[in-house]
Protein backbone atom coordinates (compact mmCIF):
# COMPACT_ATOMS: atom_id res chain seq x y z
CA UNK A 1 0.00 0.00 0.00
CA UNK A 2 2.94 2.20 0.37
CA UNK A 3 4.02 2.61 -3.24
CA UNK A 4 0.05 3.13 -3.54
CA UNK A 5 0.14 6.26 -1.88
CA UNK A 6 2.86 7.82 -2.68
CA UNK A 7 2.26 7.35 -6.32
CA UNK A 8 -1.41 9.10 -5.12
CA UNK A 9 0.59 11.48 -3.00
CA UNK A 10 2.24 12.73 -5.80
CA UNK A 11 -1.30 12.99 -8.23
CA UNK A 12 -2.73 15.17 -5.86
CA UNK A 13 0.54 17.66 -5.67
CA UNK A 14 0.45 17.77 -9.91
CA UNK A 15 -3.26 18.17 -10.23
CA UNK A 16 -4.54 20.02 -7.16
CA UNK A 17 -5.86 22.67 -9.44
CA UNK A 18 -8.54 20.05 -10.58
CA UNK A 19 -11.40 18.69 -8.93
CA UNK A 20 -10.07 15.24 -7.23
CA UNK A 21 -12.23 13.22 -5.29
CA UNK A 22 -11.96 9.99 -2.79
CA UNK A 23 -13.63 7.41 -5.74
CA UNK A 24 -11.27 8.43 -8.04
CA UNK A 25 -8.08 8.34 -5.79
CA UNK A 26 -8.99 5.27 -4.72
CA UNK A 27 -9.18 3.45 -7.94
CA UNK A 28 -6.28 5.11 -8.72
CA UNK A 29 -4.25 3.31 -5.65
CA UNK A 30 -6.42 0.19 -6.72
CA UNK A 31 -7.95 -0.22 -3.19
CA UNK A 32 -11.39 0.82 -2.39
CA UNK A 33 -12.54 3.89 -0.95
CA UNK A 34 -12.65 2.71 2.43
CA UNK A 35 -9.16 1.18 2.88
CA UNK A 36 -7.66 3.80 0.78
CA UNK A 37 -8.31 5.95 3.25
CA UNK A 38 -7.31 4.38 6.27
CA UNK A 39 -4.22 3.19 4.22
CA UNK A 40 -3.75 7.09 3.62
CA UNK A 41 -4.51 8.16 6.55
CA UNK A 42 -1.98 6.04 8.47
CA UNK A 43 1.02 6.56 6.12
CA UNK A 44 0.67 10.34 5.36
CA UNK A 45 -0.95 11.48 8.87
CA UNK A 46 -3.57 13.16 7.21
CA UNK A 47 -6.66 12.80 4.67
CA UNK A 48 -6.66 12.68 1.38
CA UNK A 49 -9.02 15.63 1.44
CA UNK A 50 -6.61 17.56 4.06
CA UNK A 51 -3.58 17.25 1.88
CA UNK A 52 -5.47 18.18 -1.21
CA UNK A 53 -6.74 21.34 0.68
CA UNK A 54 -3.46 22.31 1.83
CA UNK A 55 -1.56 21.70 -1.41
CA UNK A 56 -4.28 24.16 -2.73
CA UNK A 57 -3.73 26.69 -0.57
CA UNK A 58 0.16 26.56 -0.44
CA UNK A 59 -0.52 26.72 -4.27
CA UNK A 60 -2.88 29.95 -3.72
CA UNK A 61 -0.20 31.50 -1.50
CA UNK A 62 2.91 31.10 -3.58
CA UNK A 63 0.78 32.25 -6.80
CA UNK A 64 -0.16 35.44 -4.67
CA UNK A 65 3.08 35.94 -3.94
CA UNK A 66 4.71 35.80 -7.29
CA UNK A 67 1.87 37.07 -9.53
CA UNK A 68 -0.71 39.72 -10.23
CA UNK A 69 -3.61 37.59 -10.29
CA UNK A 70 -6.39 38.54 -8.39
CA UNK A 71 -7.50 37.07 -5.40
CA UNK A 72 -10.52 35.39 -7.53
CA UNK A 73 -8.20 33.87 -10.45
CA UNK A 74 -5.84 32.55 -7.57
CA UNK A 75 -9.08 30.63 -6.06
CA UNK A 76 -10.29 29.66 -9.16
CA UNK A 77 -6.66 28.56 -10.48
CA UNK A 78 -6.17 26.81 -7.31
CA UNK A 79 -9.16 24.06 -7.53
CA UNK A 80 -11.82 26.21 -5.27
CA UNK A 81 -15.12 26.30 -6.62
CA UNK A 82 -16.60 28.99 -3.68
CA UNK A 83 -14.24 32.51 -2.73
CA UNK A 84 -15.60 32.60 0.70
CA UNK A 85 -14.40 28.91 1.26
CA UNK A 86 -11.23 30.22 0.00
CA UNK A 87 -10.66 33.33 1.98
CA UNK A 88 -12.28 30.96 5.04
CA UNK A 89 -10.02 28.38 4.44
CA UNK A 90 -6.36 30.23 3.51
CA UNK A 91 -7.40 32.53 6.93
CA UNK A 92 -7.34 29.24 9.04
CA UNK A 93 -3.92 28.12 7.22
CA UNK A 94 -2.09 31.17 7.29
CA UNK A 95 -3.58 32.89 9.95
CA UNK A 96 -4.22 36.12 7.70
CA UNK A 97 -6.55 36.87 4.14
CA UNK A 98 -5.17 35.81 1.19
CA UNK A 99 -4.84 40.07 0.58
CA UNK A 100 -3.10 40.57 4.19
CA UNK A 101 -0.93 37.45 2.58
CA UNK A 102 0.23 39.18 -0.44
CA UNK A 103 0.64 42.53 1.13
CA UNK A 104 3.23 41.18 3.63
CA UNK A 105 4.82 38.57 1.13
CA UNK A 106 4.81 39.74 -2.57
CA UNK A 107 8.01 40.03 -4.19
CA UNK A 108 6.41 41.99 -7.20
CA UNK A 109 4.63 44.61 -5.48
Amino acid sequence: HQRAVADVVRFIDDNFDKPLDLNALADLAGMSPFHFLRAYKRLTGVTPHQHLLRRRLTGAAHMLVTTDLSVTEIALCSGFQDLSNFNRSFRLEFGRSPTGYRAANASWV
